[in-house]
């Protein structure tokens, strides 16, 4: 994990979210905290336990984009979730310790990806082997030793076929190769629908399902493909991936909780309140500190970083059980988004939408240009329906982009002008029926 200070945390969020500097601030804290962990004596470092934080603010105003884009920048294993996905342990539905489970594999897949530039010259090495075994195979019985001459013979073809083989002369060339074929447990548990049944009984699965193989006329080329994923699995040692995988989850993994709210609110006097009251009960050992076993072995919740979220229109924070709240101390709200803060969306970021359009339409040789005043025109419009209809945040902006640049994307290919300038005039032409208050509703995302 890279030893970025705060300030630097910030100014690489800058680059893609406006505004909510409070936000960012917070979250750079926790994420210095933990490097900060890291350097402390190892009898030291188990008592620190992460700040877990609480986001509370309406939708569009960058919740998730904080936490994703933080993840990316640190290289930590990331995995966001809504509440309202789980339903208390015994009913049907994902449990709320399958989310640690589904984390893990996000690991495993970064570890693996580390070991794969790791090995990718050795297993390169192997495929050019086996395409050239492919190519020349023996015709002698195996009971048969060659002679010296033969072996002489064979090594001279074989080094001018490996030539041919890297200068890509042999690209197109059939050859029969074996692959393998294999039901894997997640197929089976998947169409059972027991995606959550238990860890050991999947393993178990695992090592008795059958291997089956099929012969296959393939090109030299997609050969390659295939017996490079073949060879580069089978040096990546899988002990060492699970072990890694596990350390990343435990000292940097981030979880980042949507819709929290959605689970807060008394407990139901009507009978199980499977997905509210259950689902907080059964979320707060995990945020406190537990054992989940998982394909991988078992993971220890007690460091990795729980992010939670929600719009809290109708509950409050306050709503949570005490002891959850207890475990998210660091509170941030983030505030509506402002008619500047359109504007600077549509400008500062590292990929505007305004820049995305540009260069979506530029690969049909059409040049799109934004005035200064039409870009004005969009955040003022946009602003405007978000005060007066449901406020959707910078979502907003997608659907009266789209709008304005539909009848563009449609015509593009055929235009027979490539170059649209779209200035204030332009877009309130294009968004005239919105632009009544009457006519708000109709727009509504």
């Amino acid at each position: 994990m890279a030893d970025l200070t705060p300030r630097q945390i910030v100014a690489e969020l800058d680059r893609y979210i406006v505004g909510q500097a409070a936000a960012k601030r917070a979250v750079a804290v926790a994420i210095r905290n933990r490097w900060r962990r890291q350097q402390l004596p190892l009898e030291l470092r188990k008592d620190v336990t992460p700040k877990n934080i609480l986001m509370i603010g309406p939708t569009g105003v960058g919740k998730t984009e904080i936490a994703r884009r933080l993840a990316q920048l640190v290289g930590a294993p990331f995995f966001k979730v809504e509440a309202t996905k789980y339903t208390e342990v015994g009913y049907h539905g994902r449990d709320v310790e399958s989310m640690i489970r589904d984390l893990t594999e996000i690991a495993v897949g970064m570890v693996k990806q580390e070991q794969r530039k790791e090995v990718e010259s050795k297993a390169k090495d192997r495929v050019t082997e086996r395409l050239l075994d492919l190519l020349l195979p023996t015709n002698k019985p195996h009971w048969e030793p060659e002679d010296a001459d033969d072996q002489e013979r064979r090594k001279r073809t074989r080094d001018k076929m490996r030539t041919r083989l890297e200068a890509g002369e042999l690209e197109e060339k059939m050859v029969e190769l074996s692959i393998e074929t294999r039901t894997t447990p997640v197929q089976i548990f998947s169409n059972l629908g027991m995606e959550q049944m238990d860890v050991d009984f999947q393993n178990m699965f695992e090592k008795i399902l059958p291997r089956g193989s099929q012969n296959r006329q393939v090109t030299i080329k997609e050969a390659r493909k295939i017996l490079l994923e073949q060879e580069t699995e089978a040096l990546i040692d899988r002990a060492v991936v699970s072990e890694k995988a596990v350390e990343l989850v435990e000292n940097h993994g981030i979880i980042f909780i949507d819709e929290i709210d959605k689970v807060c609110g008394p407990a139901s006097s009507h009978g199980p309140d499977v997905s509210r009251q259950g689902v907080q009960r059964d979320l707060l050992p995990v945020v406190e500190g537990t054992t989940v076993n998982t394909r991988q072995g078992p993971v220890r919740t007690d460091h990795i970083l729980f992010i939670a979220a929600g719009a809290f229109h109708i509950s409050k924070p306050a709503d949570l059980m005490p002891e959850l709240q207890g475990r998210f101390p660091i509170r941030v709200e983030l505030t509506d988004l402002s008619r500047e803060d359109f504007l600077r969306i549509l400008t500062e970021p590292k990929h505007a939408l305004t820049k995305q359009y540009a260069e979506l339409l530029a690969t049909e040789g059409v040049t799109l240009q934004f005035t200064p005043d039409g870009i004005e025109e969009l955040a003022s419009i946009a602003y405007e329906v978000n005060r007066t209809t449901q406020n959707i945040g910078a979502r907003r902006l997608h659907t009266i982009l789209e709008r304005v640049v539909e009848e563009i994307s449609f015509e593009g290919p055929d235009l027979p002008n490539k170059q649209v300038t779209i200035d204030g005039q332009y877009v309130r032409d294009k968004l005239n029926t919105i632009l009544q208050k009457e006519d708000l509703s109709k727009f509504i995302l």
